[in-house]
């Protein structure tokens, strides 16, 4: 018992100091209010709404009383999640609408998109939020590599099906979810479902390098159209993210209490979602990147504009929208 005790608090203390020179405390963060009538008679779409970041800026549109289409894959997380936030909502919110996405099969993305189409006259902004986080190596429906083929693809498919409707509902706004993580990742142009090398942090980082690029391109080829797109790198939250990451067992409990005391919570991972989605300051605003409600400067990786369209281009084959 002595011995694992003793393993158990090298272990945990190493974690704690990793924990502090990797992620030093932030300053506490200024919560978002907006006026309730702020979002009254639009309808946002949020992606993996049912938990984390995604639950938390869906129950927070609610109370400016948005039309918030939670798009999720667990379906019952989803209804949970649902009944939550309009609890918390109060008496005067808005309205909730649950519909299945699954953003690892395009037949799913475009099934949801004909039903939006059918079911919706206008969207006013879509938020690209849910993720996979360094997952073992699997492949989507389509045979894509998973973290590639959600955090990237399927949002690509997903928004372009969308642009007709968001540019009849002008002005109008996408907001894409990153991570500073891109910073170590590269475009793998001859390997992008990383069949001959998987490596799950530089295939996330990828993703979300991938993420950025795409936002570069579209606020490029959406100009003249009322329509924005923006990106954001919401810092390290607290959520089901990293379920895959393995934490040995007896610092599991040191772990949770370090990221209770450095890593920020749903809701204030929220606020630059938030910002980007309501905030008449951004009204206008498209192609950059934001942290803490505040525009970021990128590395040059993020905004270098031919890879963007090679991207862009290669994208459109694999989700089949050219030949």
């Amino acid at each position: 018992m002595s011995a694992a005790v003793l393993i158990a608090a090298v272990v945990g203390g190493g974690v704690l100091l990793l924990m502090r020179r990797l992620f030093p405390r932030q300053k506490a963060v200024q919560l978002l209010q907006y006026p309730v009538d702020t979002m009254r008679g639009k309808t946002v779409i949020v992606t993996g709404a049912n938990s984390g970041i995604g639950k938390a800026v869906a129950g927070e549109l609610l109370k400016v009383h948005a039309r918030v289409i939670m798009a999720c894959r667990d379906l019952p997380s989803a209804e949970e999640a649902a009944q939550e936030i309009k609890k918390q909502a109060g008496p005067e919110q808005g309205e909730v609408v649950i519909k299945h996405l699954d953003l690892a099969s395009l037949t799913s993305v475009r099934t949801f998109c004909d039903e939006i189409k059918d079911e919706e006259s206008k969207i006013d902004v879509l938020i690209n939020n849910a993720g996979v986080y360094q997952c073992p190596y699997t492949k989507t429906e389509d045979g894509f590599e998973m973290q590639f083929g959600v955090n990237h693809l399927g949002h690509f498919l997903l928004t372009h099906l969308l642009l007709d409707i968001l540019k009849t509902s002008a002005p109008s706004r996408i907001i894409v979810v990153s991570s500073k993580l891109y910073k170590y990742g590269q475009i793998n142009f001859d390997d992008l479902n990383s069949e001959n090398n998987y490596d799950k942090a530089f295939c996330y980082s990828q993703s979300k390098l991938a993420n950025l690029l795409f936002t570069l391109e579209l606020a490029r080829q959406l100009e003249g159209t009322g329509v924005t797109v923006n990106a954001l790198t919401p810092g390290i939250v607290r959520t089901r993210l990293g379920r895959h990451v393995q934490i040995p067992l007896l610092a599991k409990p040191l772990f949770h209490l370090a990221s209770l005391a450095f890593f920020k919570s749903p809701l204030e991972g929220a606020q630059t979602p938030l910002y980007l989605a309501c905030s008449p300051e951004v009204e206008g605003v498209s192609g950059k990147c934001f942290a803490n409600c505040k525009e970021e400067e990128l590395m040059a990786k993020a905004t270098d504009n031919q890879a963007a369209k090679k991207l862009w281009d290669i994208s459109m084959r694999m989700v089949g929208l050219t030949d």
